[in-house]
């Protein structure tokens, strides 16, 4: 079972938090090869590991740096507003170890932020998430 654990000086303050790298899904990768065009490199990224986020949520400004195309919309609810139009995109996550996980997240501000990058519920259903607080550590196992 592929895993990664990280460790950090304060979990507390800091949160689960990673550098993850975004990417386009890998159909699209695929598809860009076959037709000669270039591949858009990943983004280096914090990610926040979120059990409190049922998707996976990345900064606006990611989707002009990968070109990509919504595929839907979808409402959400943050803790100050609600029914939030928001554009879903299909995208792959790139985790420490070579851990791949592909997923359909959506685009938002995350203004004011450490983090430009939530890691959801969507990812987390397919592994199991370990929070060691008294260890200042983390892990995810898929």
């Amino acid at each position: 079972m592929p895993s990664f654990t990280v460790e950090l000086p304060n979990l507390l303050q800091a949160g689960p938090i990673l550098e993850v790298g975004i990417a386009v899904p890998s159909i699209v990768e695929e598809s860009l090869r076959k037709a000669g065009q270039s591949i858009p490199m990943p983004i280096k990224t914090i990610a926040m590991i979120d059990p409190g986020a049922t998707v996976t949520v990345f900064r606006e400004d990611m989707v002009q740096q990968l070109n990509l195309r919504p595929v839907g919309t979808t409402l959400i609810n943050t803790p100050s507003s609600t029914n939030v139009q928001c554009y879903e995109y299909f995208v792959r996550l790139l985790f420490p170890n070579n851990v791949i996980v592909e997923t359909l997240g959506i685009s938002v501000s995350l203004q004011g932020q450490h983090i430009t990058c939530l890691v959801g519920r969507d990812i987390l259903q397919h592994g199991v998430f370990i929070y060691t607080g008294y260890h200042n550590s983390f892990t995810l196992c898929f």
